[in-house]
């Protein structure tokens, strides 16, 4: 680690003002999802860990996390707002400004797409 505050190792970008990938996300599809653009947590790790430990510039526009029910904001750094998405992609349920340490969950979700608070 760097001691950017990061929360994980990651390469350093050729245009300084640009946040790198974190590494767990490297390898994930991105789907276009609600007017944002947001890598498929796929891998466990991407799963288990979504966008905890990330400082909030690292985290992007933030993740879907398909087959997935319910989350936890432990480790997050900031605040979330998550939407939980039925098998059409269709918003069931918002929860907005989700501090952390908290669990979310929503028995119809097909989906939950975890974004940053503004």
């Amino acid at each position: 680690m760097d001691g950017s505050g990061g929360g994980e190792g990651h390469l350093l970008s050729d245009d300084l003002n640009v946040e790198p990938v974190p590494l767990r996300f490297r390898a994930l599809e991105r789907r276009r999802l609600l007017g944002f653009d947001v890598p498929v947590a796929t891998t466990r790790l991407s799963r288990l860990l979504g966008l905890a430990l990330l400082s909030r510039e690292r985290a992007g526009a933030g993740l879907l996390i398909p087959g997935c029910r319910s989350v936890h904001t432990v480790g997050m750094r900031f605040r979330l707002d998550l939407l939980f998405l039925d098998r059409e992609g269709l918003v069931i349920e918002f929860c907005r400004d989700v501090p952390p340490g908290r669990v979310f969950r929503c028995r119809r979700a097909a989906a939950v797409l975890e974004l940053p608070s503004p």
